[in-house]
């Protein structure tokens, strides 16, 4: 399009007592030859919005460059029609908060960075959002049991189908084998009735629900809106087209053949919870050889919270115990009960109902186990060491032993395999991360490269990072649920189930308007090949940390675009540059690096260019300006969707332009990542151990470009970073290559 482009600054905040801003306004008008430049004391204000309104609807503007605060804040102020390009320029904090007032150095830092927009605006286009083919907005839910039920219910109440898919012959799942559930209603201090089946009329009733019982996945294929569902149902394999899917297979039983130091398998009386349930459910509770019970034992944490075996908590297994504990106490008020416990995580009004099993006499000890031994009658001895007081303890002979045994999600059994049969070559080949291990629990069988299952955080969980991606997965569009998300109660995954079911239904609406989801919400941009120039390295087809490009035999990349991120990061990876985004590309940026005015050699001011991470390290930049901390003023900042974006090409074009120094600024990698698109940050760091090799080439020395990983919290550690940076290129002397 032809593009009419104003730019808009802002004097307010300080920024016209600041800065020179008729010298700003030359910078657009003489050197960016811009047809409308305007100034205005307070921008974001109703006035402010409505003059660059104004020249939109009668000045014909088209591309607005606003030059004010971050483009962190005031984003939905500056809000025009999707054909109008908008882009921010930073002068407040990054510039005027974080450097002296109507300083040399801080005028030219202003300068570059409109500079740096001008550029920008001048080669990008609008983006046009992606339109699928025959997409729906149908629900598929994986799993029948109260969190599954709960997820298909929120979706069909909020006006949306739903596919409801059990494996079993009857929905309900765990809860179908409980005597009594834990209270949920005031006073909170007696196990009730089981309401599974309330759930299951709701469900079954609902018009907008399809179930299928004795039913598995054989297959999805396909990307958010447009998933093909296979499943095999009744000896038949039925087609459903869905445009989300919910994980939620829930957790099963921590093995109790694996607790034999327990005495499980060894003694006929040491039972586990599950079995407990069962007892109680015969009515009269008595020991599996017959005999009455008047004494029993809870051992809490039976293989949970044990590094040998379960190293987490079930979240469950305290307040089941007291439940139990209960069950006795209701049928004999005289039975002696214990609980063996590590700590009691009774956690909010399950308070009331410890107190209660309290009150009816339960002797709770805190003690660690030592063993379990069996009398000539079968009665349990157990012997303990007294946490608080460090003493030996023994009991009396008990009649039953209960092992409060742990849980363990559907997701971590089955088979472990590579991302990829050649993702470990692969990575080989180009010094990449170490694939992830999918496990093959054919649950899902997905048709992705990266794996027929979802990609597991810890423990074998389906669970992302808390932080960055609150309810979300690896795999966009598909969202876990329940105790298969996390270790959790009934209260907890249903509330859970709302959660995912509402994240499903974003996704969906996002899908068919073209636009991505988390973290990047709202970009129409996705990622376009130049297929003619592709070479087959399956870069992209690796790297993508979200299974969002497939690929056919000849190893050419099968973009999903609504399976895409917007991350950027198969752009990095690509050496021949045929990956770009209407709005970012190897080009565009490499034209913000020109855009920077390098001074010469002897006025003594070097330049840093950092590239900033737009997730965590371009916030902190925000904050220690926000927090008034001054920085050193030879940086000039490029923001980037994602450290893992980063292409080579752009550390050769800045030395050749004179650039001193570049200061790679990424989220932390690692066991607790904190990168938004999981392997960015560690991915820029595997492709600088071989940028030596591109600064040998220049004869330039590898320790003028340096990366550091930095969270939002970081900020106040920001300016020591770069000073200490800036004195090291102080010693190597100024780029050779500044003034050609």
């Amino acid at each position: 399009m032809d593009k009419k482009t104003g730019v808009y600054i802002c004097t307010g905040c300080s920024i016209g007592e600041s800065l020179k801003v008729e010298s700003l306004s030359k910078v657009a008008t003489k050197e960016g030859k811009v047809p409308v430049c305007k100034t205005h004391p307070f921008l974001c204000g109703a006035e402010g919005v409505a003059l660059i309104k104004n020249d939109i609807e009668s000045e014909g503007v088209n591309t607005v460059l606003i030059a004010a605060c971050s483009p962190r804040v005031n984003y939905d102020v500056f809000e025009f029609d999707s054909s109008v390009i908008m882009e921010r320029v930073n002068i407040r904090e990054q510039v005027i908060w974080s450097q002296p007032a109507n300083d040399e150095d801080t005028q030219m830092m202003a300068e570059d960075y409109l500079r740096m927009g001008l550029a920008k605006v001048k080669h990008i286009d609008v983006p046009e959002p992606y339109q699928g083919v025959d997409m729906v907005k149908t629900l598929l839910v994986v799993g029948g049991g109260l969190t599954g039920m709960s997820a298909a219910l929120e979706a069909a109440k909020a006006g949306y189908k739903a596919v409801l898919v059990e494996k079993s012959p009857v929905l309900g799942g765990w809860m179908n084998g409980l005597f009594k559930q834990a209270p949920r209603k005031v006073p909170f201090t007696t196990p009730e009735e089981v309401d599974i089946a309330e759930w299951i009329k709701q469900v079954e009733a609902h018009p907008d629900i399809t179930v299928y019982t004795s039913a598995e996945m054989l297959e999805i294929a396909g990307s958010p809106g447009m998933f093909d569902a296979s499943i095999s149902h009744n000896g038949a394999t039925v087609k459903e087209r869905v445009g989300s899917v919910v994980l939620a297979t829930g957790a099963v039983p921590y093995d109790p053949t694996k607790l034999d130091y327990l005495g499980y398998g060894k003694y006929e009386n040491v039972i586990t919870s599950q079995q407990m349930e069962e007892l109680a459910s015969k009515g009269k509770i008595v020991r599996p050889d017959g005999k009455e019970v008047q004494s029993i034992a809870f051992i809490q944490c039976a293989g949970s919270r044990d590094p040998e075996h379960l190293p987490y908590c079930s979240a469950t297994c305290c307040v089941e115990s007291l439940k139990q504990a209960s069950y006795l106490k209701e049928q004999n008020p005289e039975a002696n009960v214990f609980i063996f416990y590590k700590d009691m995580r009774a956690a909010g009004q399950y308070e009331r109902l410890y107190q209660q099993v309290q009150k009816d006499g339960g002797i709770f000890v805190r003690g660690e186990i030592n063993g379990i031994t069996e009398d000539g009658d079968k009665n349990l001895l157990i012997e303990a060491t007294d946490v608080l007081s460090g003493a030996t303890i023994a009991t009396e002979g008990v009649d039953m032993v209960v092992l409060a045994n742990g849980m363990v999600p559907t997701t971590a059994f089955g088979e472990d395999i590579a991302a990829k049969a050649d993702a470990e070559e692969d990575a080989k080949e180009e010094d990449g991360p170490k694939p992830e291990i999918i496990r093959k629990s054919n649950l899902l069988n997905l048709a992705y490269r990266q794996g027929p299952e979802m990609p597991t955080l810890k423990y074998g969980y389906a669970d992302s990072h808390f932080i960055c991606f609150p309810y979300e997965t690896r795999r966009t569009g598909i969202y876990a649920a329940g105790s298969v998300r996390a270790p959790m109660d009934e209260l907890s995954s249903v509330e859970d189930a709302a959660g995912a079911a509402l994240k499903a239904i974003q996704c969906m609406e996002s899908s068919a308007k073209g636009v991505a989801v988390h973290p990047r919400v709202g970009d129409m941009s996705f990622p376009d090949f130049a297929m003619s120039r592709c070479t087959q390295c399956k870069r992209c087809t690796v790297e993508c940390p979200f299974g969002a490009i497939n690929e056919d035999d000849k190893f050419n990349p099968l973009p999903n675009p609504t399976r895409c991120r917007r991350c950027g990061i198969c752009m990095g990876a690509c050496p021949e540059r045929i990956i770009s985004f209407k709005n970012y590309s190897v080009p565009m940026i490499g034209n913000l690096i020109k855009a920077i005015e390098v001074p010469d050699e002897d006025e003594e001011k070097p330049r840093i260019l950092i590239f900033a991470c737009e997730n965590d390290a371009y916030p902190a930049l925000d904050m220690a300006g926000i927090n008034r901390l001054n920085y050193n003023a030879w940086v000039r900042v490029i923001p980037l969707r994602c450290l893992g974006s980063l292409s080579l090409v752009w550390i050769a074009d800045s030395m050749s332009q004179g650039i001193d120094g570049i200061f790679l600024l990424g989220c932390k990698h690692g066991d607790d990542y904190q990168c938004h698109f999981i392997k960015g940050s560690e991915l820029a760091e595997i492709r600088l151990s071989k940028v030596s090799e591109t600064l040998n080439r220049l004869d330039l020395d590898s320790e003028r470009v340096r990366m550091d990983q930095v969270s939002i919290t970081d900020y106040d550690k920001i300016p020591a970073m770069l000073d200490d940076f800036a004195e090291k290129l102080n010693e190597l002397g100024p780029n050779p290559y500044k003034g050609f």
